[in-house]
């Protein structure tokens, strides 16, 4: 791997020891362009938040004894990201997933600033809303990610997944929660190669889908794996 993520979180002041000579290539997003991520505005705590590894737990959505494991690596402001989740994923759901053949780990890769803020926000969601935060916030991705503050408009979806405005405060300076996801993505990167989002990791690589492909292309792998 090259120095290149790592010289860009250094200057941006992360300071996470925990990656201290890790360093992938900056991923790009649809148009091409690295985006550095910047740690997140500082607030007083004051909510309290649930510990930092149940705030970094996997969230899995379907049977945790499914026999199909799908890693689904993806930032909040990937529109490619976004039409999987809302085109592809429902279909994969309602035939894989709803019926116990497969189950989905969402796997934090944010590419800018507004997709790290939002992947703290859904972290720090109660765990039974994560995924229908995560489902609100592509579907509605070109109104908070291109406004002029998404920072403010994340509050809002936060809000109606439940959450106070200390909590969302309290989450959105947590350091540790912004260096637990940004370790994720260092993570995807290091382990299973992840170079680009969304990129679907089945059955710890023993297959590998980039880009947001279609239901047939899902079924003919899981089908694979299911035989």
């Amino acid at each position: 791997m090259n120095r290149n993520l790592l010289g860009i979180l250094t200057l941006l002041g992360i300071g996470m020891a925990l990656i201290v000579g890790l360093a992938i290539a900056g991923s790009r997003p649809s148009n091409g362009q690295t985006l550095p991520l910047q740690a997140p505005m500082q607030v007083a705590e004051t909510a309290p938040l649930p510990p930092l590894p149940d705030l970094l737990a996997d969230r899995v959505l379907g049977d945790p004894n499914a026999p199909v494991t799908i890693l689904d690596y993806s930032s909040m402001t990937c529109p490619h990201c976004a039409a999987f989740h809302t085109e592809t994923l429902p279909k994969i759901k309602e035939k894989y997933i709803d019926t116990g053949k497969v189950k989905l780990v969402f796997r934090d890769f944010p590419l800018d600033q507004a997709a790290l803020r939002a992947s703290m926000l859904e972290r720090c969601a109660p765990a039974e809303r994560y995924y229908p935060l995560i489902d609100v916030l592509f579907k509605s991705q070109a109104q908070w990610s291109r406004g002029s503050d998404p920072a403010k408009a994340l509050a809002q979806y936060g809000k109606l997944a439940g959450m106070s405005q200390a909590t969302i405060d309290a989450c959105l300076a947590n350091q540790p929660l912004a260096d637990g996801i940004l370790q994720s993505r260092l993570t995807g990167a290091d382990k299973h190669k992840v170079e680009s989002t969304p990129t679907f990791i089945l059955n710890d690589g023993a297959a590998t889908i980039s880009g947001a492909q279609s239901f047939e292309t899902f079924a003919a792998a899981i089908d694979k794996l299911l035989k």
